[in-house]
């Protein structure tokens, strides 16, 4: 399993934040909890601590360790699912709220990066976002008149030094950037150390009981965390079943690593206007290489196990634009929760005082979780912020009625697998490494076959609402297509909104 495993590695995953965190192995008290370690949950605890509150953060598996290290980084405030999609969805006051977040997210990276002295390859570069072949020019001119109503700069321009695009038209962003994701939240970390935060990894929480004056966290280990207030900065919550997860949906995204001679492409932002876009961007390298990063070729999660011709869509397209790429050095996918609003979760669920969360990156998940701890820490503190009506938990975006009743229909649809056919006859049929549903008499069974043979089985059933698993072959993992939360082949959870394992098969 581990060689197979090995092939999905993203070109940060050498880069190990707070590797000395431990499992919290005793009961613990603070003014604040942060459940989740990603950008999200550093970014929280950091304003916290540095507001004076005593904070823990906890994560069921390495700091850092989960989404945050599949990001591919872009730093654009520009809303990803278009400029006059958001206005257009969320109306001109909510949508400038909207851009003005996400640039302050970047401003606040860029100084936190040199107030903290983080070598983080941080830096300023143009966003060009041009026209697909198979899309009509109006929709740059759509792009062009939301960025005048919402106060977005924007230039535009015709001809790129790509191959098949210099005649193409596209628009230039200014003062977008990008950065190191994991140099940058080491450096976080490390900082939120000095100041008396408690990290805490492989620290898995099971239950969050909110109370008048106070909230409990109890720890699969059997522990409890005592604290005032609790922030749930999973992505897809842990605590609520239902609420958020009805408008957000999970979407599996890939990405790959060339390399390719530094200066050959300009430093920039990149991507294009077809559905679902590719985008593209540099990382230094070494010996003179830089490492171009292209990502793309989206699904929903569980509705498709073909990573393999994912990554040469991948290829042909970016080879297409730049043929004289190095050799390929990284594939990895990941997981976003595209919200029904393209905008994030954060704030207080109706009915809780002490709980908060931050949830949906909706493909922006380093700018929306910045943006989470220039807010959540007003919010506990009891302080007046702009942007809690952009990021509202329990706003209801009616606009996006039709989006709901489609993205929800996935749930009605897994749940029919489960009187289908198994996708093999017999445990039997199993090769080493590969994971297969098997139906035995009433029950679906998610069962994979170890390198050496063995062979593991588990109930094909999320332990989150209990929808029906898929076998994802390239994370080597199953994968809930409602959700979006993975386990691995042994059943151990990988991935929320579920918090127990897979369960074992009744003999």
């Amino acid at each position: 399993m581990n060689a197979k495993r090995e092939r999905s590695r993203s070109v940060w995953m050498d880069v190990k934040v707070a590797p000395d965190a431990r499992r919290l192995q005793a009961d613990h008290a603070a003014d604040v909890a942060v459940v989740g370690a990603g950008i999200a949950g550093l970014s929280i605890a950091y304003e916290l601590a540095v507001r004076g509150l005593s904070v823990v953060v906890l994560d069921r598996g390495a700091i850092a360790g989960g989404m945050t290290s599949r990001t591919t980084a872009h730093l654009a405030p520009i809303c990803d699912d278009s400029l006059s999609e958001l206005l257009s969805m969320r109306g001109q006051e909510l949508a400038k709220g909207f851009h003005a977040s996400q640039s302050a997210a970047v401003d606040r990276i860029e100084s936190i990066q040199k107030e903290l002295q983080i070598d983080c390859e941080f830096r300023r570069l143009d966003g060009i976002l041009f026209l697909d072949p198979e899309s009509d020019e109006s929709v740059l001119d759509d792009e062009v008149s939301a960025a005048m109503d919402i106060g977005v700069t924007v230039e535009r321009g015709k001809g790129l030094p790509l191959r098949t695009l210099d005649e193409r038209p596209f628009l230039r962003y200014p003062a977008q950037a990008t950065f190191h994701p994991l140099k940058y939240l080491r450096g976080v970390a490390d900082a939120l150390t000095k100041k008396g935060a408690r990290l805490h990894a492989n620290t898995a929480v099971i239950e969050v009981k909110e109370g008048d004056d106070h909230v409990e966290l109890k720890l699969e280990s059997g522990h409890t965390v005592t604290v005032g207030h609790a922030v749930i900065a999973t992505n897809s919550p842990i605590h609520d079943l239902v609420a958020l997860h009805t408008k957000q949906a999970p979407y599996r995204t890939y990405a790959m690593g060339f390399e390719i001679e530094a200066g050959k492409l300009n430093d920039a932002l990149y991507w294009d206007t077809q559905d679902p876009y590719h985008y593209v961007r540099l990382t230094p390298g070494e010996d003179g290489k830089d490492i171009l990063i292209v990502g793309g070729e989206d699904h929903k999660t569980g509705e498709a196990d073909d990573a393999d011709a994912r990554f040469a869509a991948l290829t042909s397209w970016i080879k297409t634009l730049v043929p004289d790429l190095g050799p390929e050095r990284y594939r990895w996918s990941g997981q976003v929760m595209d919200t029904l609003d393209y905008c994030g979760f954060i704030g207080r669920e109706a009915g809780s005082e002490r709980v908060l969360v931050s949830a949906g990156d909706s493909g922006q998940g380093i700018t929306h979780g910045v943006v989470a701890g220039l807010l959540i820490p007003d919010l506990i503190l009891g302080r007046e912020n702009y942007l809690t009506a952009v990021y509202d938990p329990n706003r209801k975006p009616l606009k996006a009625a039709t989006t709901y009743v489609s993205e929800n229909i996935t749930a009605v649809k897994n749940f029919a697998e489960y009187l289908a056919p198994g996708e093999l006859t017999s445990i039997d049929e199993l090769k080493p490494g590969q994971g297969a549903i098997v139906r035995r008499g009433l029950s679906k069974i998610a069962a994979y076959r170890t390198e050496k043979g063995e062979v593991i089985e588990k109930l094909a059933v999320c332990t989150h609402l209990g929808c029906h698993l898929h076998w994802n072959s390239f994370e080597v993992c199953w994968d809930c297509p409602c959700h979006g939360s993975h386990f691995s082949p042994d059943g151990s959870v990988l991935n929320a909104p579920a918090i127990g394992p897979l369960s074992d098969v009744d003999e």
